[in-house]
């Protein structure tokens, strides 16, 4: 059986919790990092999770087309939450959805929430940031280590609940016994270095999600921090 752990926290500086977090069947594990002026991201974010758990939570049998129809569903609910509330005017959220089959993983992502996948020892970034500075990066105008400090780091080139028309990145991979998977908001990864995170899900060993965000509380907590790690057993 598959070990999951869960852990957020609001961090050492912001007053909300912006983050949301959801695991439910089958297989099914969501993280979302909210935005917008004052309590609105925090409204966002729950909306997407709790539309992508209406959506997907029971099914048989769930493949990349339904993660993706998943976050269009929620895209439509939030803008209609906008369109009916001038106080959530400009509010959004990322969204980053896996689920495991056997040792099959789907996925769907919008945003700058991460999934990695910790295989051999070795930290896998499965999902591509949609942001100002990984466009930058891409296009090899800035290096990595720079994009961490650039001071446009947190513009997203896509959010879900902005647009009407959205698009989700999807993809599938294979997993082997003893793989960690991990679901994280930037506020993990803004703040832990790759080394340390790589040491932290290496061991195996008490609630590793935590133990993420701790570390990042320790080094400053400067946003909500919020991660899923699922060890892959058979």
């Amino acid at each position: 059986m598959n070990r999951v752990y869960e852990a957020t926290d609001v961090g050492c500086v912001r007053p909300i919790n912006e983050d949301r977090a959801a695991i439910f069947e089958p297989s099914v594990y969501v993280v979302a990092d909210g935005m917008g002026g004052h309590a609105a991201g925090e409204v966002a974010s729950h909306i997407l999770v709790d539309v992508v758990r209406q959506e997907l939570s029971g099914r048989a049998a769930l493949g990349e087309a339904d993660l993706s129809a998943a976050i269009h569903a929620a895209n439509r609910a939030i803008l209609q939450t906008v369109a009916e509330r001038p106080d959530c005017q400009g509010m959004g959220t990322t969204a980053t959805i896996l689920h495991l089959d056997g040792d099959q993983a789907w996925w769907a992502h919008v945003g700058d929430s991460r999934l990695y996948l910790l295989h051999g020892g070795a930290l896998h970034q499965v999902t591509r940031d949609h942001s100002y500075v990984e466009d930058l990066v891409a296009r090899g105008e800035l290096t990595e280590e720079e994009a961490r400090i650039h001071p446009r780091k947190n513009v997203l080139t896509r959010a879900v609940g902005v647009e009407n028309d959205i698009l989700v990145d999807t993809g599938r991979f294979a997993i082997e016994p003893g793989d960690v998977l991990l679901l994280a908001t930037d506020g993990l990864m803004n703040m832990v270095p790759e080394a340390e995170m790589i040491a932290i899900l290496s061991r195996q060993e008490g609630n590793a999600a935590q133990a993420l965000v701790d570390a990042a509380l320790a080094s400053g907590g400067r946003d909500n921090v919020t991660a899923i790690v699922v060890v892959h057993a058979s």
